[in-house]
C-alpha cells in the first residue's frame, strides 16, 4: 500500500541539521553568558602584567629600582624617570573600578613589587580581587627571571 505524501515524516538527515543548529545556538549563547566580573578581572592582571615588564624593562634601562604600590584608588610607580613623551607614562589606575589588591594573609598592607634595576629580582606576586565578589581572584607572579604572568585562581 502506497504512503500518501502527506504522512511522510523527517528524514534523519533533516533532524541531524536541526540538532547541530540547536547545538551550535546553546554554545553561543554559552559564550555570551561569560561572568564579566571574572574577565573584567583578568583583563585588568593582563594589563597590570604588562605595565609591570614595561616599568622593568624603564628600570633596567635607567639603572633607578622602580617600586609597585597598591593605593586606595589603584597603583603607583615610584622611581620612574620622566619621559620626554608626555604620553608614554604608565597609568596608575584600573579599568575597572571593582578591581583591588588582596591584602595580604596576615592583614598587613598589600605587597609592593620592586622591579628592577638589576635583570634578575626576587620571586614575587599579588593577588587581585573583585570588591563587590570577593570570591573572584586571580595572581600574578614571577620567578624573578621570567616575566610577570597572569595566574588562574589564586590559592
Amino acid at each position: 500500500m502506497p504512503k500518501s505524501p502527506s504522512s511522510r515524516g523527517f528524514t534523519l538527515l533533516e533532524l541531524l541539521v536541526v540538532v547541530a543548529i540547536i547545538a551550535m545556538a546553546s554554545a553561543g549563547v554559552g559564550f555570551a553568558l561569560r561572568d564579566t566580573s571574572q574577565v573584567a578581572l583578568a583583563r585588568d592582571a593582563e594589563r597590570l602584567a604588562a605595565l609591570l615588564e614595561s616599568a622593568r624593562a624603564r628600570s633596567r634601562v635607567s639603572g633607578v629600582p622602580v617600586r609597585w604600590r597598591a593605593t586606595p584608588a589603584g597603583f603607583r610607580f615610584e622611581g620612574l624617570v620622566p619621559s620626554t613623551q608626555a604620553d608614554s607614562d604608565l597609568p596608575e589606575h584600573w579599568l575597572d573600578p571593582d578591581t583591588r589588591v588582596a591584602d595580604s594573609a596576615d592583614g598587613t598592607p598589600p605587597p609592593s613589587l620592586l622591579l628592577g634595576p638589576e635583570p634578575i629580582i626576587e620571586p614575587q606576586q599579588l593577588v587581585l580581587v573583585s570588591r563587590t565578589q570577593p570570591g573572584k581572584s586571580v595572581r600574578l607572579a614571577t620567578d624573578g627571571v621570567r616575566p610577570f604572568a597572569v595566574l588562574a585562581d589564586a590559592p
